[in-house]
């Protein structure tokens, strides 16, 4: 029996808003200089495997990250992948939106102006139904609250779950199965050395302030 395909997913380098912790949604905002740099590590770490199919949000942020990666010339722009459109909350920490809606949550209530969750979750759908469809193993480049919509939906689970499953700029998961196609399961999550180096470092730099 031939393995059964693995689904990829990327998170894109981080941004400006990233830092700032500001809902990006439409806004096309480039990667920093930090966030080119997590893709650059992003694709060591997909260095070597090949895809039946490679597909990016149409958001640069996501584009850039693929190309620094090494997929951008097999890659497909496909428009499903884009981040939630946090319509009026967008540009807009959740601090700041808590401070006049203090019971909002993004998976439960979604956005005013904007999408809400089955509206994303939706998409998702769109965009798992494609990939169960590719024989072989797929890449997908796109933004943290979509992605974690679409692990919730390839679950079985309800759009409202993905706010169980946090994502760090440039980290990679996979999505599988684990006995036959009828028992769809996450193989990793969130993984990011590079985020786990910075910390170490960090820590690192601190204990050594302290000792001074």
């Amino acid at each position: 029996m031939s393995a059964l395909p693995v689904v990829y997913l990327a998170r894109h380098g981080g941004t400006a808003w990233t830092a700032t912790g500001q809902h990006t949604g439409v806004t096309d905002l480039p990667l920093t200089p930090q966030g080119e740099e997590e893709a650059i590590r992003l694709g060591e770490r997909l260095e070597g495997l090949t895809f039946a199919g490679i597909f990016t949000s149409p958001l640069q942020r996501a584009v850039r990250t693929c190309e620094l990666a090494g997929f951008a010339s097999a890659a497909q722009v496909e428009p499903d992948l884009r981040e939630w459109n946090y319509g009026s909350y967008e540009g807009r920490t959740s601090a700041d939106i808590h401070a006049e809606r203090p019971d909002w949550h993004l998976f439960r209530d979604g956005c005013p102006d904007g999408e809400s969750p089955d509206q994303v979750g939706e998409r998702a759908d769109r965009v798992i139904r494609r990939v169960r469809a590719i024989a072989g193993d797929v890449l997908l480049f796109s933004s943290g609250h979509f992605l974690r919509v679409l692990v919730a939906r390839w679950l079985g689970l309800p759009p409202a779950a993905g706010r169980y499953f946090v994502l760090g700029t440039a980290s990679l998961s996979k999505l599988g199965y684990e006995h036959d196609r009828s028992e769809p399961a996450t193989l990793l999550w969130n993984e990011n050395p590079y985020h786990e180096h910075i910390g170490l470092a960090r820590s690192q730099w601190r204990r050594e302030k302290a000792q001074r």
